[in-house]
């Protein structure tokens, strides 16, 4: 299973609680080999060594592979880059320009996740016609039209959260054009309010395959505000079938302030990193 992160130092605690919980759920004897090899890969441009060297130490322990990728800023030379669009939002954009050419998909993941359960069926899934599969947090059609005008998406087509994405890199290679990337960016800026999945959804309309948010991007929101669900303020439901907790936005239970209920799931991983 191929992994994809992209932090600074800043997200290294974050990324080393997310990693963890992905292991534990592929940890067998640890006499033996992890029920599911994982490489992991990381896109970045300053990481300090001392951190990449706790990465490594922590992924080689459990029996998994490491590969830092430091990325040139030259490469990045044409890209539009500004305070609201670092060149850091053109990671994932981009990752299959970054990445071994002998990859045919990877798994992104954004740091500030919780992983409760194997994700071998969202990463095996049949990709055959589609360049991604992300899910979609917005159910509201207002919301919904106001996002096909802004990005001139078809009625059909949704603004997925990029936090969590499977990528067909071989598609993407083939079919992906970065200046396409860097014209599309300069022409809508004043349209663009969440970069990278804005850019994503437009560009690649109807070639993104949906995933169920409450089981692989399930959130503090999607908990609280949707009383249609079955996971609407059930912490059981939550905790037994949502694969994937992704602490999106700037409540995260590590911030001052915070305000929810999963927190509590994030905080029994740290105990239970501080324990192993």
């Amino acid at each position: 299973m191929n992994i994809l992160v992209t932090i600074d130092d800043h997200y290294l605690d974050p990324l080393l609680i997310m990693l963890f919980t992905l292991f534990r759920v592929y940890r067998t004897d640890p006499q033996r080999a992890p029920a599911r090899p994982i490489s992991v890969y990381l896109l970045h441009s300053h990481l300090s060594l001392e951190a990449q060297g706790i990465l490594r130490r922590q992924i080689e322990r459990e029996g998994h592979q490491f590969y830092p990728i430091q990325l040139d800023d030259a490469k990045l030379a044409d890209a539009p880059i500004s305070q609201r669009y670092p060149k850091e939002i053109y990671y994932r954009l981009l990752a299959p320009d970054f990445l071994p050419a002998d990859l045919d998909r990877v798994l992104y993941l954004d740091p500030d996740m919780i992983i409760q359960r194997e994700l071998d069926e969202l990463y095996d899934l049949d990709l055959t016609g589609w360049l991604y599969a992300a899910a979609t947090h917005i159910e509201s059609r207002v919301i919904s039209k106001v996002n096909q005008l802004r990005l001139d998406l078809d009625e059909d087509d949704s603004l997925i959260n990029s936090g969590v994405m499977l990528m067909n890199l071989r598609q993407l290679r083939q079919e992906q054009d970065r200046e396409a990337i860097f014209d599309y960016i300069r022409q809508n800026k004043a349209a663009l309010l969440l970069p990278d999945q804005d850019i994503i959804s437009a560009l690649h309309a109807g070639r993104i395959k949906l995933i169920d948010p409450y089981i692989y991007n399930m959130t503090e929101r999607l908990f609280a505000w949707r009383p249609h669900s079955e996971a609407w303020l059930n912490l059981q439901w939550v905790q037994q079938n949502s694969r994937i907790i992704h602490f999106c936005g700037r409540n995260k239970p590590w911030n001052k302030g915070y305000l929810g209920t999963l927190g509590s799931i994030y905080w029994e991983a740290v105990r239970a990193k501080i324990r192993a």
